[in-house]
C-alpha cells in the first residue's frame, strides 16, 4: 500500500510501467544533505548511546538521540520540522528507519515524561560516576510556559517583569568534566532553597563538592549533607547572617596569596565541622560604592551615617564551607561558579530553550530531557571547538554556521561527495609552518629591482691565473 506505483489496470488489463520512466520526485531518495554538522555532533554525542541503552529499548534510545542531536544542528527547530531535518542530514544515513512524524514525536514525548522514573534512573546513573573531589555547579532557570493544563507552569518571581508563566530549571554542572551532569523540572513559582533538598535527593547526588549561590544554603539541604559523608558544601552566607557578626569576619587579617587587592580572614565555627571564609575586593567596593551614591543622590536618600554603615560590607564575601581549606583554594572555586552562568546562557540563545512549547506535565517532562541531552552535546562542542582554538578568533555560533553550509551530494550511482565550498568557509588555515619545512626561496618580481637603475654595474671577476 506504500510502495511505489510499478503499473495501472487499463480496460480490465494490467500495464506495467516501464522501468525506463521517471519516478515522481516525491518518492525519489534525496540525494543532498546536510553533514558536517551532524557528523560532527555524532561523534562527540555518540558515547551517550550506551548511557540511554542502560534505560530504554533501542528504539526508543534512537529516538531520544536524534531528537536530541536535531535540536542542536537546527535551533530553534519545533517537534513537526524534525522529519524533514532527519531526513535531510546525514543522521538519516548513520541511523535509518529512526520515525520521527509530527504525530509520533508528540506521542513519544509524551509517553517519555510518563515514564519519568527511567529519565531519574539516567540522571542517577550520571551522578553516580562524579569523582568527590570534583565541583558541582548548581542554579536554576526560568523558561517561559504559558499552558493552563500542567502543573508545572505559574507565575515566578519575575512575573511582573517578564508578565509570562514560567517552570523552573535546575541544573548540575561538573566544573571538571566541563559538561551537565543532571537536570530536573520544577513549578515556576518554587523557590530555588526550596526545590535544592529535593533535587540533590531525587538524582542521589551523594559525592563532590556542591557550589551554590545564597539561593542555595547548606541549611535547605542538611540531613543530605549529613547524611552523605563524600558530599560537601562551598556556598555565600547573607551579608546579615548572625555568623558574620560572631567571628569578625569583616576584620580581614591578611592579603590573599595570587590576588591583588583582596584581603581576606578563616575561621572555623564553634562546636561544628564548619569553616568560614570572607574576602574583600578593593576595586569591587569602589565600584559599590560609587553605585550607592549614584542611587542615593538620584533618590535623594543620601546620609553619612548610611554610607559608613555600607563602607563595611561593600566588595565583601563570606562563604561557609565543610571543608578546611587554603583560602585561595576556596576563593577560586567560588570564582569558577560563573560556568553555570554560561550553561544557562547557552541552555536559552544557543539552543533557544526560552519556552517549553509543548503543553501538558508528562511533554514538558520528556521534551526537557531531550533539551538536557542537547544541553550537554552543546558543551561538548563547545570543548572541542575551545581545544582546537577556533573559540579564539570566531563565536559559538560563527563556528556552527559553517559547519552548517558543509553538504554531501549524491548522483546517480556515484558515492556520496562533499559539495565544493567557498574557501573562504573551510577551517581556519594553520597560521605556523612545520619546523622542519625546508626554507623556500624569497620569490621576486619579474624586472629591475627598484633604485637600481642609476647604480653602476659590478665588474667582471678577472680570470684567473
Amino acid at each position: 500500500m506504500n510502495g511505489p506505483t510499478i503499473g495501472h489496470i487499463v480496460d480490465g488489463a494490467y500495464v506495467p510501467i516501464e522501468k525506463s520512466a521517471p519516478q515522481d520526485v516525491s518518492l525519489s531518495p534525496i540525494d543532498l544533505k546536510d553533514w558536517a554538522s551532524v557528523v560532527l555532533c555524532d561523534r562527540l554525542f555518540k558515547s551517550i548511546q550506551d548511557e540511554l541503552f542502560a534505560v530504554y529499548s533501542q528504539s526508543d534510545a534512537m529516538k531520544i538521540y536524534c531528537i536530541s542531536l536535531l535540536r542542536v544542528c537546527d535551533k530553534g527547530i519545533r517537534d513537526f520540522e524534525l522529519k524533514e531535518a532527519y531526513e535531510t542530514s546525514f543522521l538519516s544515513e548513520r541511523y535509518p528507519d529512526v520515525s520521527l512524524s509530527k504525530n509520533t514525536v508528540s506521542t513519544f514525548l509524551n509517553d517519555l515524561g510518563k515514564t519519568m522514573s527511567r529519565i531519574v534512573t539516567f540522571m542517577r546513573n550520571r551522578t553516580a560516576s562524579v569523582s568527590p573531589d570534583h565541583h558541582l555547579l548548581v542554579d536554576g532557570t526560568l523558561k517561559s510556559d504559558e499552558s493552563k493544563v500542567n502543573s508545572l507552569s505559574d507565575f515566578s518571581r519575575k512575573a511582573r517583569t517578564k508578565g509570562t508563566r514560567d517552570i523552573s530549571v535546575l541544573f548540575a554542572f561538573d566544573l571538571e568534566a566541563m559538561e551537565p551532569i543532571c537536570s530536573k523540572c520544577f513549578p515556576g513559582n518554587m523557590l530555588d532553597a526550596t526545590s535544592y533538598e529535593a533535587f540533590i535527593k531525587e538524582n542521589q547526588i551523594t559525592k563532590g563538592i556542591i557550589v551554590g549561590d545564597k539561593g542555595f544554603p547548606e541549611s535547605a539541604a542538611h540531613e543530605e549533607f549529613e547524611s552523605h559523608p563524600d558530599l560537601h558544601y562551598l556556598n555565600p552566607i547573607k551579608r546579615n547572617s548572625k555568623l558574620i557578626a560572631r567571628h569578625s569576619m569583616l576584620d580581614f587579617t591578611a592579603i590573599l596569596p595570587g590576588y591583588e587587592g583582596i584581603t581576606y580572614r578563616k575561621e572555623k565555627c564553634v562546636g561544628i565541622d564548619k569553616w568560614l571564609y570572607s574576602y574583600r575586593s578593593s576595586a569591587k567596593a569602589a565600584k559599590e560604592e560609587s553605585d550607592w551614591l549614584r542611587r542615593a543622590k538620584k533618590e535623594k536618600t543620601y546620609s553619612l551615617e548610611n554610607l559608613r554603615e555600607k563602607q563595611k560590607t561593600f566588595g565583601t564575601i563570606v562563604l561557609e564551607c565543610d571543608l578546611d581549606l587554603p583560602p585561595e583554594i576556596a576563593c577560586k572555586a567560588y570564582d569558577k561558579r560563573w560556568e553555570i552562568e554560561l550553561v544557562m546562557r547557552y541552555y536559552k540563545s544557543a539552543c533557544e530553550f526560552d519556552e517549553t512549547r509543548v503543553q501538558d506535565d508528562y511533554s514538558v517532562i520528556g521534551s526537557e530531557f531531550c533539551n538536557f541531552l542537547s544541553t550537554l552535546l552543546t558543551f561538548r562542542l563547545i570543548d572541542a571547538f575551545d581545544k582546537a582554538g577556533l573559540l579564539e578568533d570566531y563565536t559559538y555560533r560563527k563556528i556552527f554556521s559553517v559547519l552548517i553550509r558543509a553538504k554531501k551530494a549524491r548522483v546517480g550511482s556515484e558515492n556520496w561527495q562533499l559539495v565544493r565550498r567557498n574557501p573562504s568557509h573551510l577551517d581556519r588555515p594553520k597560521t605556523e609552518a612545520p619546523s622542519d619545512q625546508a626554507e623556500q626561496p624569497v620569490k621576486r618580481k619579474r624586472g629591475r629591482p627598484p633604485g637600481s637603475k642609476n647604480k653602476p654595474k659590478s665588474a667582471p671577476p678577472e680570470p684567473s691565473m
